[in-house]
């Protein structure tokens, strides 16, 4: 709450839930199936993780990431 800037609404997971693309797969989650999304909202990359359940679809989690962590475009990993 202190940076508002880094704030993600439910608007903003939303635009990434209907125009986003996933970018990694977990099926072998020890919590079940889950996966990664990439999506834009207000030109900023927004992450969410994601777990298909039978009757809906969980949100885990969504962050904005980090350019030190990912390569250019917010799709793959740098390696360490």
């Amino acid at each position: 709450m202190s940076k508002p800037d880094r704030m993600i609404t439910t608007s903003d997971i939303r635009a990434v839930l209907e125009a986003g693309e996933i970018i990694e797969d977990y099926p072998d989650d020890t919590r079940g199936h889950s996966f990664l999304m990439l999506g834009f909202a207000d030109k900023r990359a927004v992450h969410v993780v994601c777990a298909p359940k039978d009757d809906y679809l969980a949100i885990i989690t969504a962050y904005l990431p980090s350019d030190q962590e990912w390569e250019s475009g917010y799709r793959k990993r740098k390696k360490p």
